[in-house]
């Protein structure tokens, strides 16, 4: 079998991999003419996604340019910690690093593993026949194999080609900020991802000996960005001048740091995974915010099942059949969540009272660290293991 992965990003290139270890050949078309590199801000990799990726052996790679966080802290604005959540027992802790650093990590793994790339390769068509598909992309070029893989992300042509009136990516009324910056001396964070609910904005930050590490998500009932970086500056100084310590760390970045905020979007459901040979895998397939942590996580799971499935089930059919089963109700409870957590970011003002009252009692009692991850950073796949038929 030949598989045409259309995206060359973190979904991509997992996928590549998981479909040769299970013997299935994989090209990568990439739409940009170059890698990714320099692109992105941070993410989080969880217990989870490392034990997917320690099932095609490129974990190794990746923890080599992560920054291994045990844990996270819950703060409300005053800096007071109303929450901890520690790693849990038997997992690997999670990975705190930059986009481009885990992109050009897999990336690389593929390449050396002998999966070809080809950049420049925008896809314009898909003809899906009976026994084969073809892709054709901009450049007049085209390709022929047994599948067709939308790799492709939020924005994803394979998901508009298999359902032209394909729900489009819904902003959730935040606008993202975040980066690294150079740390002139403020303490360490012991290794822990430290969240912040403030008066009005949401903070998160990791501080290293060298560098500090930071997120700010800002309610916003415009969802343009298209504003100087002066203008954002002034705002995120606005926003957090009554949270400690953001406070502290917002004086420190520049309008070069806050130059690209971006909408936060998700898309609480998609409503085709597959069609005849083609498919959706990754951002394509389900498309969560940041705030659910899991974004690449679930990439990387789902390229796992999509290969065990191809490899196990007797036609293309029934194995697509098979990988939708496997993962939809998993990604949309997970986006779900993620939307909830928005919204409590973006709350008003009565709302907020509420939350910084009960967020205290509730970290001690319902919110334990087993009942808020363990399904989810405990859940691990046997790539090893034999497809059973879901119906």
């Amino acid at each position: 079998m030949k598989a045409l992965v259309i995206g060359g990003g973190i979904a991509g290139a997992a996928t590549s991999m998981a479909l040769q270890r299970a013997g299935i050949d994989a090209t990568i078309y990439e739409a940009y003419d170059t890698t990714a590199d320099g692109v992105g801000g941070s993410l989080t990799l969880s217990p989870n996604g490392r034990n997917a990726l320690r099932q095609i052996d490129a974990d190794d790679a990746v923890a080599a340019v992560g920054l291994e966080a045990p844990g996270m802290l819950m703060q409300n604005h005053k800096g007071r910690v109303v929450g901890r959540f520690d790693g849990l027992p038997g997992l690997p802790p999670s990975l705190l690093m930059r986009r481009e650093l885990l992109y050009r990590a897999l990336m690389d793994e593929a390449r050396g593993r002998g999966v070809p790339v080809e950049f420049g390769k925008r896809l314009k068509s898909l003809d899906d026949r009976s026994d084969r598909v073809v892709a054709h992309f901009a450049d007049g070029s085209s390709a022929e194999g047994d599948i067709v893989i939308g790799a492709d992300g939020i924005r994803s042509t394979v998901r508009s080609i298999l359902d032209p009136s394909a729900r489009e990516p819904r902003y959730v009324g935040l606008l993202g900020f975040g980066g690294w910056i150079r740390n002139p001396g403020m303490p360490v964070s012991g290794g822990y991802q430290h969240f912040a609910f403030g008066k009005r904005a949401f903070f998160g930050y990791y501080i290293a000996e060298d560098e500090i590490w930071w997120f700010s998500n800002v309610p916003s009932a415009d969802p343009s960005p298209s504003k100087p970086p002066s203008h954002w500056l002034a705002a995120l100084r606005e926003r957090h001048a009554d949270d400690i310590p953001a406070r502290d760390i917002v004086a420190l970045l520049t309008p070069e740091d806050v130059a690209y905020p971006g909408k936060i979007e998700d898309i609480p459901t998609v409503r085709t995974w597959h069609r005849g040979r083609v498919v959706l895998v990754g951002d394509a397939a389900h498309p969560t915010s940041p705030s659910s942590g899991q974004g690449a996580s679930q990439a990387i799971e789902s390229s796992l099942e999509l290969a065990r499935a191809l490899r196990d089930c007797p036609d293309v059919p029934t194995a697509f059949a098979e990988y939708e089963a496997a993962r939809r109700e998993r990604v949309e409870r997970i986006i779900a969540k993620a939307g909830k957590i928005n919204d409590d970011k973006a709350a008003g003002p009565v709302a907020r009272i509420f939350r910084d009252l009960l967020m205290p009692v509730v970290m001690k009692t319902v919110m334990s660290p087993d009942k808020m991850f363990g399904d989810l950073h405990r859940h691990e796949i046997d790539f090893a293991a034999p497809v059973r038929s879901r119906g």
